[in-house]
């Protein structure tokens, strides 16, 4: 295995040589190396010097410097964003990690064999040294690439109790790079798993989400339950196991959650596609009853039980409030497109107002990856391309306020009303009724029913217009109260 020189970007180059030129050592470390050995394109590009702290700043003027492991950050005046910012980490050795979390101290002006010591993984300790085209695989990285295997670097107990974040990461990169993860390092992480607690939600969550970015998250799930991490911080998708779910699906729950994810990911869908696969159906098992029409099992109310369980979740990794956010609400009403009953263009046209109109496809989408997770061979049977006719015959129909034949200064025209919240009342009412008989949003019926709804009270009218979200909380209200009684599902 060997870098070519020309695949290393001249900002990257231009660093590097001027640390050279000022008499110091200069190696390109970590993924960076691994990435150009494997022949992919780095994220991030790190390199590694003898160089102090304060003698790499005065080498560079344009940079930033705010941590406690001696990087500074090198500004470049490049257009690409993964190397607008050059870092560069003096040679360090670090002190005992008491908390699993940080080094206890951090000693600068070691020797690059020490430094590559206390590395994570044989395959993130290469290092490559730009002036001469010299690589460096002191514990051998270069077979462990060649064998696909993430090993750690010495002592695997001991690597991850300096950091029990290392753990998790192993996890991602296997799922990364189509790696196994070798048996002592395997044994290391079952071993440690309880340190992942004293870790911060932020960096666990963080590497979760990359995980399932990955092109094979299901795999890296997987290595995170049989591990036990995964209980640690998702305890809810390991209630899954073993939780049979009859008719026509293949697998339990657990396995059939995590098949939805996958395919979201075969397909290259977003963050938020791969979570919903994930957390669909996570609380069928709550929900499970025996018997039902020609069912072995029902699942009353799951996805409304588990839209509030998948926001616990989100809301526990403090994921983005946006994420949560469009997750929590593919997963509420994923089971709109499953529903064997004969769908109304009103009611396609309510769940385009409820999910949004820019997350409609996602629901249909979801669908399909859900056939694809209990082992259907075909993603998309007739029905289901009826309900995409549905949706883009109610796309054209009036689904938000401004989509009607009349808007507040038309009412203010005809009636003299002056503006205020009586307005959105009116409008939001109007809203209401072409959601159920599109054919009403004409100019003469809006127009005469605007007059008509003007001579009711604001609380009649706030009644009117607030009448759609009424409805939805009542059916959710009715779905949890037939399991509350024996479930903790609040």
């Amino acid at each position: 295995m060997q870098i070519n020189l020309i695949d290393i970007p001249e900002e990257v180059r231009s660093v590097a040589e001027t640390l050279e030129k000022a008499g110091f050592e200069a190696y390109l470390v970590g993924g960076c190396t691994r990435d150009l050995l494997l022949k992919r394109t780095p994220k991030d590009w790190d390199l590694t010097t003898n160089a102090k702290p304060e003698e790499i700043q005065s080498l560079f003027p344009d940079h930033y410097y705010n941590n406690d492991y001696g990087t500074v950050g090198v500004k470049t005046d490049s257009e690409y964003e993964t190397l607008k910012v050059v870092e560069v980490t003096p040679y360090r050795s670090e002190g005992e990690y008491s908390d699993a979390r940080r080094p206890d101290n951090v000693t600068f002006g070691v020797s690059l064999e020490e430094d590559l010591k206390r590395r994570d993984f044989t395959v993130n300790a290469f290092a490559f040294r730009v002036s001469t085209g010299n690589l460096i695989d002191m514990f051998g990285g270069a077979e462990d690439l060649a064998s696909k295997r993430l090993k750690a670097v010495g002592d695997p107990n001991e690597r991850f109790q300096e950091d029990a974040l290392r753990m998790m990461r192993a996890v991602r990169l296997a799922a990364q790079l189509n790696f196994v993860i070798e048996n002592e390092t395997m044994a290391a992480i079952a071993k440690n798993a309880g340190l992942l607690k004293k870790i911060a939600t932020e960096r666990v969550a963080d590497e979760f989400i990359r995980t399932i970015n990955t092109n094979t998250p299901m795999q890296g799930i997987i290595f995170m339950e049989k591990l036990g991490l995964l209980e640690l911080f998702i305890p809810e998708l390991v209630r899954g196991i073993g939780v049979e779910q009859g008719g026509i699906h293949q697998f339990d729950v657990y396995e059939h959650n995590l098949r939805v994810m996958q395919a979201a990911a075969d397909k290259n869908y977003s963050t938020a596609m791969r979570l919903a696969g994930l957390f669909h159906d996570i609380s069928k098992p709550e929900t499970r009853r025996e018997g039902g029409k020609n069912k072995q099992y029902t699942f009353f109310g799951h996805e409304v039980v588990g839209a509030r369980v998948t926001k616990k979740i989100m809301e526990r990794l403090r994921l983005p409030r946006e994420l949560t956010e469009e997750v929590v609400n593919l997963v509420r009403w994923h089971m709109f497109f499953a529903d064997p009953d004969e769908i109304t263009l009103a009611a396609v046209r309510r769940t385009i107002v409820r999910v949004g109109e820019d997350n409609i496809e996602n629901l249909l989408n979801l669908r399909v990856c859900d056939r694809i997770g209990m082992g259907r061979p075909k993603e998309e049977p007739f029905r289901f391309r009826k309900y995409k006719a549905m949706v883009d015959e109610a796309l054209r129909d009036p689904i938000s306020v401004k989509m009607l034949k009349i808007d507040g200064d038309r009412i203010m025209e005809l009636s003299g009303e002056k503006p205020g919240r009586r307005l959105g009342y009116i409008l939001h009412a109007l809203l209401e009724e072409a959601l159920e008989d599109a054919s009403k949003n004409t100019e003469e019926y809006m127009e005469n029913r605007a007059l008509e709804l003007l001579k009711l009270t604001d609380e009649e009218l706030q009644t009117l217009a607030e009448a759609g979200k009424k409805r939805q909380a009542e059916e959710e209200a009715a779905a949890l109260k037939s399991i509350a009684r024996e479930h903790k599902v609040g």
